[in-house]
């Protein structure tokens, strides 16, 4: 493959670029403080995986399943799950299945900052593609939402 045309390295200069700044600006323009990242990125963990248990592919999201989903070990994601609940954005119950597993849903407030978190994303979108052609912009759109369902993101 050329050079010009190797999507690999510009891929990874943009995650690079990116990581460092919407995690603080997103979450001081949706919460109020920047410290509370780790909450969108729990209530979109369990969101991607409740959206995968209605397909069937499992029937409860737990904190082994946010653990999975956002990269960290167990003990790291109880940390963030706990938080979460203790903001209001996640309710735990005990599995049906299994009285000593627990499973997360969102709460209302919960639903609400997935809903800010989602609009933000796309006015982020539209800003950093507004000087591109709505083809253009329509299509790349497309490959990110086939590329990150491809990963399994």
């Amino acid at each position: 493959m050329r050079e010009g045309h190797d999507g690999g390295p510009a891929l990874f200069r943009l995650v690079r670029f990116w990581s460092r700044r919407w995690a603080g600006r997103a979450s001081e323009e949706l919460t109020g403080e920047s410290r509370h990242v780790q909450h969108i990125l729990v209530v979109e963990a369990v969101v991607t995986n409740a959206s995968r248990a209605v397909a069937g592919e499992d029937a409860v999201v737990t904190v082994g399943t946010v653990a999975h989903q956002l990269g960290l070990d167990h003990s790291g994601a109880s940390r963030m799950v706990r938080d979460a609940v203790e903001a209001g954005y996640l309710a735990r119950a005990a599995s049906e299945r299994d009285r000593r597993r627990a499973c997360l849903r969102l709460t209302e407030s919960g639903e609400e900052l997935l809903a800010s978190a989602r609009r933000w994303q796309r006015q982020a979108f539209d800003e950093l593609t507004a000087s591109w052609p709505e083809d253009d912009r329509r299509r790349f759109a497309s490959y990110l939402r086939r590329l990150a369902d491809d990963v399994g993101a």
